[in-house]
């Protein structure tokens, strides 16, 4: 089985939609698939109807979160998308997106840059905007070449010249909401560096105590080192590892299925899971 448990569609910074890419997933070899999109679930349903015939589908999000000043990522998979207290976390940080784009776009304007909240609001379309949107609008603009190039010091890197912070839930927060929303909590990329700072080992501990299930070690984000030592982490700690393309579509160069989850892993994750249930496709819409 070909497993690839963290994914995003135009529903929040993606350029597939929803039904794009479950199709996509099937046309790569994929045997299941996880639709991820930051804070919000509203690409499940085009997802859940086009699941084409012999692919999965894994429901999730990934939720943003912040611990001792350090953004950070939590993929909750598998959980009730109505329970109250998840629903209401997950519309709060949302809400504030818009807001927060805004006034980056208000600090590229004083730095000289042309960017406009229409053309933002363009890229983003109907996804939930975020700092990928702004970054495209860079690239637009030929400010800088590639989408990962707008997030350095100099642009919307955390504590970047244009960056500005957002409404993210605490991390232990996360996990017992995710947890009483019947899903399974996997801290999505933990060492990725190049992104900012990256949260302590005593801490994913702290998390691990908390009640996280995982750590996702096989990620583009993550060199060789870095695997080896999540390993031996994640055993010490006696959490599950998994491994995702964090697909963007166009927005990233990594394909569908370039990292994967172990199919014992998949199944531990499907166990433990109550507020929801993997979707196996039967041709699609």
């Amino acid at each position: 089985m070909r497993i690839d448990l963290h994914c995003h569609s135009t529903a929040s910074d993606g350029t597939d939609t929803p039904a794009e890419l479950v199709r996509n997933a099937a046309a790569a070899g994929l045997d299941v698939v996880a639709l991820t999109d930051h804070d919000t679930t509203r690409g499940h349903a085009e997802a859940l109807a086009a699941v084409p015939a012999g692919l999965t589908l894994v429901t999730g999000a990934e939720l943003s979160c912040r611990v001792d000043g350090v953004s950070m990522h939590m993929l909750a998979y598998l959980f009730d998308p109505e329970e109250p207290a998840l629903l209401a976390e997950r519309e709060l940080v949302r809400d504030d997106r818009v807001p927060r784009a805004k006034s980056m776009i208000a600090k590229l304007n004083e730095l000289g840059v042309p960017v406009t909240w229409e053309q933002v609001s363009r890229i983003a379309g109907n996804g939930s905007v975020g700092r990928p949107h702004v970054a495209s609008a860079l690239v637009e603009l030929g400010v800088v070449p590639t989408v990962s190039d707008a997030f350095t010091a100099d642009w919307l890197a955390d504590g970047g010249r244009a960056f500005v912070e957002k409404h993210e839930t605490d991390p232990f927060e996360a996990i017992r909401l995710i947890k009483g929303a019947g899903g399974v909590a996997v801290f999505a990329h933990p060492a990725a560096a190049k992104r900012g700072r990256t949260v302590p080992e005593p801490r994913i501990a702290e998390m691990a105590a908390a009640g996280l299930d995982g750590l996702e070690v096989d990620h583009m984000d993550h060199d060789a080192d870095a695997r080896t030592r999540l390993r031996g982490l994640a055993a010490e700690l006696g959490l599950l590892v998994t491994g995702s393309s964090d697909y963007h579509g166009s927005r990233k160069t990594v394909a569908l299925g370039e990292y994967t989850t172990d199919p014992e892993v998949y199944g531990e994750i499907t166990r433990r899971a109550t507020g929801a249930f993997p979707v196996p496709g039967a041709g699609g819409a």
